[in-house]
């Protein structure tokens, strides 16, 4: 199941009548996690299956350099096994099979170590979702009177258990790329997910996995300051400042590039720890630098997510489309404007609506989704003219325009349900690209949310049968000012064995929030990390009777704005406030409950 690897607490909307709690009990692998684990040498007299069974244990304790593991190896295979080329996690135990059982005076056996893979981490210590049947194979030999193992894969094969326990998600940060189509874009920083061992130096892992350059899905669309360089040492004294020390790069007279690369270093060893650094001193042969949370402000991830600004909550009123700023308790208050006012008679209600992140404008439907309008939110602006039309026929809404959505450069994105051949646009300013989407193998797309940083995606698609999947992907920008190019790339599955997806946004600078269910069970929350893997830390919300949830990127004094929801049956609207939902009483239905973006 995919809630499998999501810890406890779930908080369930009703379709009708009070909001209640209802607790999950966490299982023994969770309240096991972060157990250290010490490795046992191979012992005297020990026939292949024990020896297999030791081996795989002893490759995932906690200890540098695997010195123990490799015990169990014959000469030549320590020498050429690499236990960083990857990872590969089961479902369980592995099962053992392909030997029989060695009698005396043989000297060569072999085994086969068979499992339900649910995982793979590459050697960027990556995640990507895994099925199906795995084997390896593994040879043994006696040498000097005892069965070690000559012949096996690289990596590590390991149980999700022993995975969660052993490893942690970090993230690591690289520049947005550059846009020749917006040469004066800013650019920041932008969150790559891996997997680190917990407890063998996770700083200094960290840095080196930075160094290492990012993710084979994120290289195409970002940038680094750290090519050619290695890390030496990472340290990090009582009063929370981390020295790190490179070489293969010339610090000296260049400031400016010295606080870029800080900067990517900061970021990644701050995302290690709550408060775990303040202050960053970057230092090589030729030269020295320092920054902090502050100084890299400018740069930091999420911070074209709009700040303070990101955690306003509008909302929808439903029967007249006006838009309505949320107050934490009572109505609220129109906008100012047209998206505030009750339209005249005659006129059908506004449609979807998306605040741009800095709270100074909206791109709005039309009722029929056949127009798209932008216009001011903070005084008196009449709608305009319509900067989109859809090329789908008026009496199919739900081939219309869909999910306006801005990124934190101003760029807003739509998508055009029109059949038979759906698509994605890109509005800046008065300029309308078509954005073509790679790899949907037969599958449309039918709404999207774009990240603040503009880089990545979420996609929401429609196959043959009519089920909706989610999707994370890319984007690529090329031409000029006058002929933009984007395209959506990289296209991969996030959490594939949702059966069904409602609603996404984006929760964090390296989260999405989904509202979605397996086959066979009902609705929920989930918590999914843009490399596609659940997490771990966020608690299983239940989603049952919803029809939309909305997340913010956008942070208010460092704390994490509520999700907020709208009911399906009564259009009743809810904040999830600690680990309840709590309705916002109306004295009439809403349609939407929205942050910017």
């Amino acid at each position: 199941m995919l809630a499998s690897l999501l810890l406890g607490g779930c908080a369930a909307m009703p379709d009708s009548g009070p909001v209640s709690k209802v607790e999950f009990s966490q299982g023994a692998a969770d309240k096991n996690l972060q157990v250290r684990v010490f490795p046992v040498a191979p012992y005297k007299g020990e026939e292949p299956r024990r020896l297999l069974a030791g081996f795989l244990d002893a490759s995932i304790a906690d200890e540098e350099g695997y010195d123990t593991a490799k015990k169990y190896l014959t000469e030549g295979a320590h020498s050429r096994w690499n236990p960083e080329a990857g990872i590969t996690v089961l479902a369980g135990d592995p099962t053992y099979s392909g030997g029989q059982e060695v009698k005396e005076g043989d000297t060569t056996a072999a085994l086969t170590a068979s499992g339900t893979q649910v995982a793979k981490i590459d050697a960027r210590h990556t995640y990507r979702y895994a099925d199906g049947e795995t084997k390896a194979e593994f040879t043994f030999v006696k040498e000097n009177g005892e069965w070690r193992i000559d012949r096996l894969p690289d990596g590590l094969l390991v149980n999700q258990t022993n995975f969660r326990n052993s490893y942690r998600q970090f993230s690591r940060f690289f520049y947005t790329g550059a846009d020749p189509s917006l040469p004066t874009a800013r650019e920041v920083l932008v969150a790559d997910p891996i997997y680190l061992r917990r407890r063998i130096d996770p700083l200094a892992a960290a840095a080196k996995a930075l160094a290492g350059g990012p993710s084979e899905w994120l290289a195409p669309v970002v940038s680094t300051t750290l090519e050619g360089v290695s890390v030496k040492q990472v340290t990090v004294d009582d009063s929370k400042v981390a020295r790190v020390e490179v070489e293969g790069s010339d610090l000296g007279g260049r400031p400016q590039f010295c606080q870029r690369m800080a900067a990517q270093f900061f970021f990644t060893l701050a995302d290690q720890g709550k408060g775990q650094i303040d202050r960053l001193e970057l230092r090589s042969g030729s030269g020295s630098c320092s920054t902090s949370r502050s100084l890299a402000e400018q740069v930091a991830p999420g911070s074209l997510a709009g700040g303070s600004t990101a955690t306003r909550q509008y909302y929808q009123r439903h029967e007249t489309g006006q838009l309505m700023t949320a107050a934490d308790q009572g109505e609220g208050t129109p906008v100012p404007g047209e998206l505030g006012k009750v339209p005249p008679p005659g006129r059908a209600p506004l449609g979807t609506i998306a605040v741009r992140r800095d709270g100074q404008r909206a791109a709005v439907v039309s009722g029929d989704g056949q127009q798209l309008f932008t216009v001011n939110i903070t005084d008196g602006s009449a709608l305009g003219q319509a900067v989109l039309t859809s090329a789908g026929h008026p009496a199919r809404p739900e081939d219309g325009l869909a999910s306006p959505s801005w990124d934190g450069r101003g760029d807003l994105w739509v998508v055009d349900r029109a059949a038979p051949t759906p698509r994605v646009n890109m509005i800046r300013e008065t300029r309308t690209v078509t954005v073509p989407v790679d790899d949907l193998g037969g599958r449309t797309v039918q709404s999207l949310k774009v990240s603040s940083d503009g880089v990545r995606v979420a996609l929401v698609l429609k196959d043959e049968t009519g089920a909706r999947s989610m999707a994370l992907g890319v984007v690529t920008h090329t031409g000029t000012p006058g002929a933009q190019q984007v395209r959506i790339t990289g296209l991969r599955t996030v959490a594939p064995l949702l059966a069904e997806v409602a609603s996404v946004s984006w929760a964090d600078t390296d989260q999405l929030l989904v509202l979605g269910k397996e086959k066979d069970r009902l609705q929920q929350l989930y918590y999914i990390s843009t490399d596609g893997s659940q997490s771990t830390e966020a608690p299983l919300q239940g989603g049952e009777g919803m029809a939309t949830v909305a997340a913010s990127e956008g942070r208010e004094n460092g704390s994490v704005p509520p999700v907020l929801a709208v009911q399906t049956t009564e259009s009743k609207i809810y904040r999830l406030t600690g680990n309840q939902w709590r309705e916002l009483v109306l004295p009439y239905t809403a349609s939407s409950f929205i942050y910017p973006g």
